[in-house]
């Protein structure tokens, strides 16, 4: 695990050394459209560090959190990662359930940011429940436990 993310509402999301998490998210994390993010399918959002890195590259003005992510993990390849993959983060076991599709409020870094995400692989995250809650902190190992199918 690159970085753990929370926020009081929106973006960015800034890093702490550690979290709870739960079947709610991370403690001490809210979001500013909970209509639109979090509930129990969209928990966690995450993002490999490489997607970051991939978009930083192409010139937009990102960091680790900037997205809204949640998890900024390295090693996962985003073009591996399904909905039903089991993932442990550290104490925590968490199942991919959907693509992040780019929202407006990301244009907050440049207007075609929403359409990069959108590329082949998507490169706006992934959303997960929660299926066992832990504690979860930066440098802990996250690893694909199984696929649901």
């Amino acid at each position: 695990m690159v970085q753990v993310n929370v926020s009081l509402g929106g973006l960015p999301k800034r890093p702490v050394r550690e979290a709870m998490l739960s079947p709610a998210g991370f403690k001490g994390d809210r979001q500013a459209h909970p209509a639109i993010h979090g509930g129990p399918l969209k928990a966690v959002l995450l993002i490999p560090a490489e997607v970051t890195d991939e978009l930083v590259a192409r010139g937009f003005p990102l960091f680790y959190g900037a997205l809204g992510e949640n998890l900024t993990t390295r090693g996962l390849d985003i073009r591996e990662l399904r909905p039903g993959m089991r993932l442990r983060c550290g104490a925590a076991l968490i199942e991919l359930t959907q693509l992040r599709e780019p929202c407006p409020e990301l244009d907050i870094y440049g207007e075609a940011l929403s359409r990069a995400m959108e590329d082949d692989p998507p490169l706006g995250g992934y959303y997960a429940r929660v299926l066992r809650p832990g504690l979860v902190r930066v440098d802990d190992i996250i690893a694909v436990q199984d696929i649901v199918v």
